[in-house]
């Protein structure tokens, strides 16, 4: 069989699934785990009569690679990624490169990468999506890292990657030490925004028109079908229309209680840390916080009181606006989210391309849409664009949603239907065409209470003043400084 292309660490069903793809596109992998009964387990299971070879030490899974190696690590993010690059340095020379291929967060593969260099090696941080699924069959790639390493794992990664109509890969470097997990993070923010909305949709359908799961299958088929074409609304269709063993719904006895695995949050944090308002996604966060308190939203709902939902009107007509509502306020999730790799950007001295970085997620990934290409489009037109509300294609989208949007929004409210995601996307879009906000008595307020200061109208940028509103405080003002 010969020495193998790539190494791979981790057998678990994204680790084997990887394998799998890279085998199938005509490169060999030798692969390791640290319970070797999984390798064994493997090799004489769907790696049979392939080229694929098991190694039960690192010793072993080294001298089966070509050099430059490259070992890609497919195990839990956190501490255990930091223990397999101690193990690996050891046994690797100059120009070899570790990989890993898992959700770890950014700042911690800027970390790795410094710390990998030191040691003569190369690193990268690579978002994978797609899933189980997207790993077998082609995911989206967003590698970082070290550059030097991208000529020797490009061929690979762009071999086993999805790709889109005319055939390119969704994959393509992102940039320096933690971009790449760091894009994928935001992917991910924008997918937990994109669920929750669909949820959304979901539940005012449900309680509010009094649709069945059959109707509602076909209503996300339909939609699948046009503006919202996307694999997040064709699996929605699809599990509506799922039933259980008694021939009912499955999606009626799932409990109302939703996971996460922390990328939603981190997305969230960091947007605090960078000042940038990710309101859709922090919200879609704490919708699945709110979720998991169960057992209190149930005592708490024989308690509490609120109007009851009672739907008088054109069934098809409110369809139609709740559509409507999800494309406008999945512009805003977008938006928000470029408008964070955009500070970050800047902060961590990154030279990200966003239109390629849409085309990433155009094909493998779970949020991969028809949407993304419009993206694309605009940054191409104006590569130093803002933000995609002010993009023509989706001025004019939002703009004619408007309506559907607020008649949507106003319903649920009135019905007593909880709708965090659709109006929080509304209330950051009137906020951010909002000529003046209400931050000039905010400004007052904190100047009174402690003498933060505050800029004037009338005076030019820089200027801060203080004013002794009681007649009793003195002169002295705080200094100023950015939370």
């Amino acid at each position: 069989m010969g020495k193998a292309d790539i190494g791979l660490i981790g057998l678990a069903v994204m680790g084997e699934n990887l394998a799998i793809n890279i085998e199938s596109k005509g490169f060999t992998i030798a692969v390791f785990n640290r319970t070797t009964e999984k390798v064994t387990n493997f090799i004489e299971g769907r790696a049979k009569g392939k080229n694929i070879i098991g190694a039960y030490s690192i010793q072993e899974l080294v001298d089966n690679l070509r050099k430059p190696r490259k070992i890609m690590l497919m195990v839990k993010a956190g501490k255990p990624v930091d223990d397999f690059i101690n193990l690996l340095i050891p046994y690797l020379e100059k120009g070899d490169t570790i990989i890993d291929g898992g959700n770890s967060h950014f700042a911690d593969t800027i970390r790795r990468t410094k710390y990998v260099e030191e040691h003569g090696l190369l690193y990268i941080g690579t978002g994978v999506s797609g899933g189980e699924e997207g790993a077998l069959k082609g995911p989206s790639i967003m590698p970082g890292g070290s550059y030097a390493a991208w000529p020797f794992v490009k061929p690979i990664f762009q071999a086993i990657a999805a790709k889109i109509e005319d055939g390119n890969p969704c994959c393509n470097w992102v940039g320096d030490n933690g971009a790449g997990h760091f894009v994928k993070m935001v992917h991910n923010g924008i997918e937990y925004g994109d669920m929750q909305l669909i949820c959304e949709a979901y539940q005012l359908m449900k309680e509010y028109l009094g649709m069945t799961a059959d109707e509602m299958h076909e209503v996300f088929k339909d939609w699948n079908a046009g503006k919202l074409n996307s694999y997040l609304i064709e699996i929605t269709s699809d599990i509506l229309a799922y039933k259980d063993t008694d021939g009912q719904p499955l999606i009626d006895k799932i409990l109302d209680t939703a996971g996460q695995k922390g990328t939603g949050k981190w997305t969230s944090i960091t947007s605090l840390d960078e000042g940038i308002p990710l309101t859709l996604i922090g919200e879609a966060v704490y919708a699945r916080c709110l979720s998991a308190i169960k057992e209190e939203r149930v005592a708490a709902s024989k308690i509490l009181t609120g109007p009851k939902p009672e739907f008088k009107g054109d069934r098809e007509e409110f369809i139609e606006d709740i559509k409507n509502a999800l494309y406008a306020s999945k512009i805003v999730s977008y938006a928000q989210g470029y408008t964070l790799m955009q500070a970050a950007a800047k902060t961590y001295g990154w030279k990200l391309n966003y239109g390629e970085i849409a085309l990433l997620w155009r094909g493998g990934c779970i949020i991969r849409s028809v949407f993304l290409g419009k993206i694309k489009e605009a940054f191409d037109k104006n590569p130093r664009l803002n933000n995609l509300l002010l993009d023509p294609f989706f001025k004019e989208k939002v703009e004619g949603s408007q309506s559907s949007w607020r008649r949507v929004v106003s319903a649920a409210v009135l019905n007593g239907i909880p709708v965090p995601a659709f109006s929080s996307a509304l209330s950051y879009y009137d906020g951010y065409r909002c000529e003046r906000l209400p931050a000039n008595l905010l400004q007052a307020q904190r100047d009174y209470f402690g003498a933060h200061t505050y800029e004037r109208v009338d005076r030019k940028r820089g200027e801060f003043y203080h004013t002794n509103w009681t007649g009793q405080g003195c002169t002295t003002s705080s200094t100023t400084y950015d939370a």
